[in-house]
């Protein structure tokens, strides 16, 4: 029977790779993991369809490489667990690249400067982070965000409570159930103008940040594909349109408060 073994061998490797172990994708598919829940840069439309500067930058960049574009809507700790066992190709989320995250992913150039800032209860009487840590503080942050690693780091007395979103941690400083909540310089002075009468924001960025592009560690191709499209993209205009269509209001409040806007 030693002539069937070669066809042995080639089911025994065909089941193998149908299992999955040797996950193929369509070359012709830019599969871009993201977050949908981080307006206006991750969302969905009235529709329920991806939309935000994130997803019209994933758009473009797709045409630019001449692929079509898939969207997975994964939350953001597992994004890259995602990327890292090949279910997704990218990472274009509102990212920042740490040190931490380029252990075990690759980054692109950054594409957006932002930093952390605090939204802080109208009840608390802290005016910087130094304030904050403190015995009796609770301070908020959202998982597997820079605020969290922040916190985790350098946040030695103050008591720091973990949450799965972004809304979630707002309202517990709305209501008056934690002093701070720390995270990026857009969401803290979004979230402190939908609530003005508790809460007051903190908008200098007491840690700068820029958010870039995740790629797998070994792509160095679709990297250097990736950091072309980017030049490309800020050269013609494309990062100043996005700003004006998505952000128009922020553009011009942030001009007032006399700090940078992010593009």
């Amino acid at each position: 029977m030693d002539y069937l073994r070669p066809i042995f061998r080639f089911v025994a490797l065909s089941a193998l790779l149908l299992s999955g172990c040797g996950k193929v994708q369509d070359p012709n598919t830019l599969i871009v993991g993201m977050e949908l829940a981080y307006p206006p840069f991750e969302m969905t439309d009235e529709q329920n369809a991806p939309a935000g500067v994130s997803v019209e930058i994933a758009e473009a960049l797709a045409a630019d490489l001449g692929k079509s574009l898939k969207i997975e809507n994964i939350p953001f700790s597992g994004l890259i667990p995602a990327l890292k066992t090949g279910k997704i190709d990218l990472i274009i989320s509102s990212m920042t690249r740490t040190e931490e995250r380029a252990q075990s992913i690759a980054f692109s150039d950054p594409y957006l400067t932002t930093g952390l800032c605090i939204l802080i209860s109208k009840t608390s009487s802290a005016n910087s982070i130094e304030d904050l840590d403190r015995k009796g503080v609770k301070i908020a942050v959202k998982q597997g965000t820079t605020g969290h690693i922040y916190a985790t780091d350098h946040i030695e007395n103050a008591k720091v409570l973990l949450f799965e979103k972004e809304s979630a941690a707002t309202l517990e400083v709305v209501q008056g159930k934690v002093d701070a909540f720390i995270y990026d310089q857009m969401s803290t002075y979004m979230n402190w103008k939908r609530h003005p009468s508790t809460t007051r924001p903190l908008l200098k960025p007491f840690k700068k940040e820029s958010w870039a592009i995740g790629l797998q560690i070994d792509n160095t191709g679709l990297q250097a594909e990736v950091n072309r499209f980017l030049r490309k993209f800020e050269a013609s205009g494309g990062f100043e349109k996005l700003g004006d269509k998505y952000l128009a209001v922020q553009k011009q409040a942030f001009k007032e408060l006399g700090f940078p806007f992010f593009f």
